[in-house]
């Protein structure tokens, strides 16, 4: 099955002290942390083409841009949507954007990578 603009996914949470500024080192507040959110948002862009890819493959960060601007307490649930929106060559670039039950919390793009797992892994070594 071929990787083509349309894909989407999402992925939902509910807030835990895990998920927090405070435990993420990321800031002293006791709400949703960007790091958390940025992760949920590359989750959902794994998931949107799960499936998709050649054996062997796999996709890779490249770029966040992301605006978060809402906070989100604790024991809140929150969706993160991803939708592929161009492809090129290896790059693949999605729209995302995640909400809570007051509306949205960010959005912004996030570019990943197709890659060979092995040779990317020989790399890193």
């Amino acid at each position: 099955m071929p990787v083509e603009p349309g894909l989407s996914a999402e992925v939902e949470l509910v807030v835990g002290e895990g998920d927090t500024a405070i435990a993420m080192g990321s800031g002293e507040v006791h709400v949703l942390s960007t790091p958390r959110v940025v992760a949920l948002c590359e989750q959902a862009t794994m998931l949107a083409v799960s499936g998709r890819l050649a054996a062997g493959e796999t996709t890779v960060g490249h770029t966040v841009q992301l605006d978060h601007v809402a906070p989100t307490r604790v024991g809140s649930h929150v969706r993160a949507e991803a939708t592929l929106k161009k492809v090129e060559g290896r790059r693949l670039t999605f729209a995302v954007a995640v909400s809570d039950t007051r509306g949205l919390v960010a959005a912004g793009k996030i570019t990943r990578v197709v890659v060979a797992t092995e040779r990317f892994m020989e790399k890193a070594h």
